[in-house]
């Protein structure tokens, strides 16, 4: 956890400080402080080698991403945004929002934006790669404001950040990035919800559940579409549209969480007894080389790579 103040530093020190670390943690910005003579600010900082959110209050102030700051600093990256107080105003492809307490907003950072708020705002700001957006629906993301927080799976989004921005200090890295994991499936669901036209309540249900299966049985080298289609009493046809759907398959969905636990795995101390061919078979994959190709094409690292980072 790292925590950032600029009432730490002189008064001269304060904005540089601020955009810094700001544009450290997210991406290349412009900023127009609404005092820039004396700003206060602080923010607190959680993350993993995948994830990221910030707490964050300061006095007014202005972002922006501008299409120059696109082209120099390329970013597909997605933020999920809402107040925990106050309100805030965010401007993406000419819609414009204000988010108040129980209300949030997933976009890009590929595209340009404003976001404005006043010294009243206290807010949280999720960072998510782009393929844990893009890849498992297939398409980018729509871009989804005015998120209800406080029913439903909006309402269940809500308390688990909260939850995580509370507990954090007590979560191991897979833990927290477990969490993360389940957040963002929410966020999908809740982005693209209502974009997915007449989508059967039985199909929802199904995707659901065969979710859930393949996650508690990932380390099966022999599962797929077939087992799961005997084990739940559905038919394989019936599995393949629900999960048409969201945009993936179950080939697609069983790589998706044995890589998951694969990563899970180098990241707890506890296996590091096991090499990366002990890790593949154990996790469900029959090649050690082929994990290791799926591992780096889904993460950007070797799974050597991460485990070393992670020590």
């Amino acid at each position: 956890m790292e925590t950032t103040r600029t009432i730490e530093v002189a008064a001269r020190e304060q904005t540089d400080l601020w955009s810094e670390r700001v544009g450290t943690y997210q991406t290349r910005l412009d900023y127009r402080y609404g005092r820039a003579e004396v700003f206060r600010g602080e923010m607190i900082r959680r993350r993993s080698d995948t994830y990221q959110v910030v707490t964050w209050h300061s006095d007014q102030i202005e972002y922006s991403r501008t299409p120059g700051l696109i082209r120099q600093e390329p970013d597909p990256d997605y933020r999920f945004l809402f107040p925990l107080s106050g309100e805030m105003r965010l401007r993406q492809d000419d819609q414009e929002v204000r988010l108040a307490a129980g209300t949030g907003s997933l976009f890009t950072l590929g595209a340009p934006f404003e976001l404005q708020h006043n010294a009243s705002l206290r807010g949280v700001i999720m960072s998510i790669p782009a393929q844990e957006i893009d890849g498992p629906l297939n398409q980018k993301a729509p871009l989804a404001t005015g998120l209800d927080l406080t029913k439903g799976l909006g309402r269940v989004v809500h308390a688990m950040m909260r939850s995580l921005d509370e507990e954090y200090e007590h979560l191991t890295t897979p833990q927290f990035d477990a969490v993360c994991d389940r957040v963002v499936e929410l966020l999908r669901m809740l982005a693209c919800g209502d974009d997915r036209p007449d989508v059967p309540g039985q199909l929802t249900e199904v995707e659901a559940m065969v979710r859930r299966y393949v996650r508690d049985h990932a380390a099966d080298p022999a599962l797929s579409g077939t087992s799961m289609a005997r084990a739940l009493g559905w038919s394989l046809r019936q599995i393949q549209l629900a999960l048409q759907q969201v945009g993936t398959t179950p080939r697609d969905l069983i790589r998706e969480e044995r890589l998951r636990l694969i990563r899970e795995r180098l990241l707890c101390v506890d296996c590091d007894h096991m090499t990366i061919t002990d890790l593949a078979y154990a996790s469900g994959f029959t090649s050690a080389s082929a994990m290791s190709t799926a591992f780096h094409r889904r993460f950007g690292v070797s799974p050597r790579e991460m485990r070393h980072k992670s020590r």
